[in-house]
């Protein structure tokens, strides 16, 4: 289940988004509690302005929370989308899922080209979600992460149904 971010989340958000989870992505861990309630509330205002749309994750039974998903750049003609889960929730398919619903919500409320996904060329699990959906590698590039690692992004471009 998607739900808009709030700060409700916060202490989930915090607590699972960790050096490893962010091993294959650009941000860094966020340090302190107060990191995480101000990227909440700048992910708010993102969506109040209308340029990105950032979600929660959650397990449908159990409302636990799984971890968030995005798109950005809303009103370009190539939106990007993005994805992280906690630990615990990695290779259960939540990932495929939340961005096939991603994929689903553009396709009826966006007037786009494609949709990007960015993925480290290390990050195999990652990599099959837009190889899913039908996702071709367009562009290939070496991106230095706010944790100091180099990334080797692949850029896969989705197209609409």
């Amino acid at each position: 289940m998607l739900l808009p971010i709030s700060q409700k989340y916060k202490e989930e958000i915090f607590r699972e988004f960790t050096k490893e989870i962010t091993t294959y992505m650009y941000p860094r861990p966020l340090q302190d509690i107060v990191e995480t309630e101000e990227f909440i509330n700048d992910s708010l205002g993102e969506i109040e302005t209308g340029n990105h749309l950032v979600l929660v994750i959650l397990k449908k039974d159990s409302q636990e929370f799984l971890g968030c998903t995005a798109i950005h750049e809303i009103h370009s003609k190539n939106p990007e989308l993005g994805i992280w889960l906690k630990k615990s929730a990695q290779g259960k398919g939540y990932g495929l899922e939340a961005i096939t619903g991603l994929k689903r919500w553009a396709d009826e409320n966006l007037d786009y080209e494609y949709l990007i996904y960015d993925v480290d060329k290390a990050n195999i699990p990652s990599r099959r979600i837009p190889e899913k959906l039908g996702g071709q590698i367009i562009r290939e590039y070496d991106k230095t992460n706010l944790s100091g690692r180099v990334l080797y992004i692949l850029e896969y471009k989705i197209l609409r149904q």
